[in-house]
């Protein structure tokens, strides 16, 4: 791992957003009239944008996830972003990578505002040049477009950016971009789902990716 450029993704690759998400998903579905008491059937919205997590997962047509999408931010922006913790590990991680002179950044589907929000209450913006994330109309949820628009504006050369996420959709952005993905494995996708992306490095735990990058 080689790569002196290392795009991170957010939610259950540098936090555990768990709680925050699936209380603010709760709270959405009460409002259009859906009781939904076990939170666990909920954390298969962490990770996609949320408007397709909607309409796939509850048969919403847009204009019906619109609408939950934003009574999820309703709570999430007062509530559910405070509702998070940092993985152990993650700040010795950033540290070290920073020491070792590579440059960090943020690319997630969450929206920057909110992104960049969770970073600075949770005090590891400082190890990131520039925060990436989507805009509250929907612009640039697809990790695709996300990861290009970044490598864009930063001019950066896909050879030496790697991208490391938990979830398949970073790994089909960082792929479709001519990067390598990383896989980690202690967030939210299973194994297989991974496992079908053909990642070119997957970790179980954050302590076992900090010693690959000691060891690159």
């Amino acid at each position: 791992m080689h790569q002196s450029t290392i795009l991170f993704d957010l939610d259950g690759t540098l936090t555990d957003p768990r709680l925050g998400i699936t209380r603010s998903i709760q709270y959405a579905l009460a409002k259009l009239g859906i009781d939904e008491p076990d939170l666990t059937r909920l954390e298969h919205f962490i990770g996609p944008p949320l408007l397709q997590a909607f309409m796939q997962f509850y048969g919403f047509d847009e204009a019906k996830a619109w609408q939950a999408v934003n009574f999820y931010r309703e709570r999430f922006r007062v509530t559910g972003l405070y509702e998070n913790q940092v993985f152990e590990g993650i700040p010795a991680l950033l540290q070290a990578l920073n020491e070792q002179g590579r440059t960090l950044y943020v690319a997630t589907s969450k929206p920057w505002e909110f992104a960049r929000e969770i970073a600075r209450h949770f005090a590891f913006d400082r190890y990131f040049k520039v925060i990436y994330g989507s805009e509250l109309d929907g612009t640039r949820t697809n990790k695709v477009e996300l990861i290009a628009h970044l490598l864009h504006e930063e001019r950066l050369d896909p050879t030496q950016t790697l991208m490391i996420g938990d979830r398949k959709h970073d790994l089909i952005g960082a792929h479709s971009n001519g990067l390598q993905a990383v896989a980690v494995g202690y967030g939210f996708g299973s194994r297989e789902e991974l496992k079908a992306q053909a990642p070119a490095f997957h970790f179980d735990t954050v302590a076992s990716l900090h010693r690959a990058f000691e060891l690159a």
